[in-house]
């Protein structure tokens, strides 16, 4: 892969769940979801908050059409606060709660068929959210037109193949690559050992980059 896909495949919103803090995010969930349990709406509230545009994020790239992955995010939230009380902390709330998540998008993705490449590049609710975020930041920073296109081109080839991955090497990629949980995190979400993820990402890789090879050109 190319190093302007790369950029444009590792872009993402940043948070600090998942990160080296990962013991006090731990922390803070469990003191969140302990609230909740006792009936605190506001606690929950504040998980919603926290998890949001990350949780989005993931169930974009898994249904690109916007409409569906929000409406996809707000039923995860709604189900978790329904199964809360079978949450019994042997995971991290953060995994449990992107299990949830990723089991919503791969059955409402399976219902609704395969989006084929043609149908996400016509659809301009399917583009790719780094198609715009790419060509306001062209124009923050005076980029040449030409150049700004390719960026923007780039982001919605690397989508496009994103999309046409089968569904087990799509997900671990999009959890991985994007999410940038770790391997652990991935088999608890996945419910996989994690020599299997370990296994599934690399495959997934070289098939992504076998399909961008003209891109290393």
């Amino acid at each position: 892969m190319t190093d302007q896909a790369s950029k444009v495949w590792s872009q993402q919103p940043t948070d600090s769940a998942g990160t080296g803090r990962r013991g006090v995010i731990a922390f803070e969930d469990a003191a969140l979801v302990e609230r909740c349990r006792k009936g605190d709406m506001q606690a929950f509230g504040l998980l919603v908050a926290k998890y949001q545009d990350r949780l989005l994020n993931v169930i974009g790239r898994i249904c690109p059409r916007q409409a569906d992955a929000e409406e996809l995010a707000q039923e995860t939230f709604l189900k978790a606060l329904e199964r809360l009380g079978q949450f019994r902390g042997h995971s991290q709330f953060y995994t449990w709660l992107f299990r949830i998540a990723v089991n919503l998008a791969v059955s409402h993705r399976r219902r609704a068929g395969r989006l084929t490449v043609h149908s996400l590049s016509d659809c301009p609710e399917a583009q790719p959210p780094q198609a715009a975020a790419l060509a306001e930041a062209a124009q923050r920073r005076n980029v040449p037109p030409d150049q700004a296109a390719l960026s923007a081109e780039t982001a919605r080839r690397v989508a496009a193949e994103l999309n046409s991955l089968d569904e087990e090497f799509r997900v671990v990629l999009i959890l991985r690559d994007i999410e940038d949980m770790d391997y652990l995190q991935i088999a608890s979400v996945l419910e996989l050992p994690i020599g299997t993820v370990k296994s599934r990402l690399h495959r997934a890789r070289c098939l992504l980059k076998e399909r961008l090879i003209d891109l290393v050109q």
